[in-house]
């Protein structure tokens, strides 16, 4: 039985066969970061960044993504690939940076569709536009706009140094979703907030907020303890208790059932990278907390939009199998 509406089951769907996203550092930094809004970053966050660092090793695009599709073809025989602009803030800084990210795309063997990390404040008119033309100069089947929510709560984000609050994530999710871009939106559970920090409440709460938006894709995230980051210090100072696997599970399943059952689930839970983890030490079991996940899904009866329009079981469409054109279902 799928119990989500997962990436996998929307991508073969869309495509006919697994996609495999491919991680490309394009060199970006991050307003938070760089002094536009601050140089502290959210509280969270490693200041290296996440993905795979190849730019800082001199690696140009096309060598990054020869690298890893050579790797998934040769063991895996697969032949399409997402670009997957992960590390920072990839529409950050002058519209010409990011037309000449773009640029370097075209042509790459294999490149069906594309994902760009970022976040709302980083997304003007003009670059959406770009990034609208580009999609179909690219041949690229979707673009995929991972926009950092992490709370629909503005108290929260302000006590994070998010730098944003989420007014600005509805506007770019409206704006982003008329001229045809996939939103996918980032949920954390578990982010620090005045007095302590959110639970149950607060993680179903933002899966309303972004139930309401033309948002089409979500993540997932357990928090977890970077070291070198300010969160780091407020739970070496007590001031901060990450949340147990058990709660994370609890209010992951709540969440999923309130969440639209035609959202595509990209991930259900964040893993750190090697040597990134302080706390809590079940966050680095990646297979252990996958299989948690499914678990207690499977123990407790869970599936998206248990609670919100698939009261009866899960959609057809959760499958990989499910065929979209014979269907206006999803």
């Amino acid at each position: 039985m799928y119990r989500t509406f997962g990436l996998s089951s929307y991508m073969r769907q869309r495509f006919g066969q697994r996609v495999q996203k491919i991680p490309l550092d394009g060199g970006f930094s991050c307003p938070n970061r760089d002094g536009t809004i601050s140089r502290e970053g959210c509280v969270f966050c490693n200041p290296m960044g996440s993905g795979s660092g190849m730019a800082d090793r001199g690696l140009s695009l096309e060598e990054q993504w020869r690298f890893w599709r050579n790797h998934h073809y040769e063991h895996h025989g697969l032949e399409l690939f997402a670009a997957y602009l992960q590390s920072y803030s990839n529409t950050h800084g002058p519209l010409d940076k990011l037309a000449s990210i773009l640029e370097k795309l075209a042509g790459l063997p294999g490149l069906t569709a594309l994902s760009l990390g970022t976040r709302p404040d980083c997304l003007d008119d003009a670059k959406l536009d770009l990034l609208a033309a580009q999609q179909e100069r690219l041949g690229l089947g979707e673009i995929f706009l991972e926009l950092g929510l992490q709370s629909a709560c503005d108290v929260t984000l302000d006590h994070i140094n998010r730098g944003h609050d989420a007014e600005a994530f509805a506007v770019a999710t409206h704006a982003a979703a008329q001229r045809g871009l996939t939103v996918v939106a980032h949920i954390i559970g578990g982010l620090p907030r005045p007095g302590g920090r959110e639970g149950l409440t607060e993680m179903v709460d933002s899966v309303r907020f972004i139930n309401s938006l033309p948002v089409r894709g979500v993540k997932f995230h357990n928090l977890y303890v970077a070291r070198g980051t300010r969160l780091a210090k407020w739970y070496e100072s007590g001031a901060y208790v990450p949340p147990s696997q058990d709660e994370y599970l609890m209010w992951l399943a709540e969440a999923v059932m309130h969440l639209d059952p035609k959202i595509v689930v990209h991930r259900l839970n964040g893993n750190p990278a090697k040597g990134e983890l302080l706390a809590p030490d079940w966050a680095a079991n990646m297979r252990g907390l996958h299989n948690a996940v499914r678990g207690y899904f499977k123990r407790h009866d869970i599936w998206q939009g248990r609670k919100n329009g698939a009261e009866e079981g899960p959609s057809a469409w959760f499958d990989p199998a499910y065929d979209r054109t014979a269907s206006d279902e999803s």
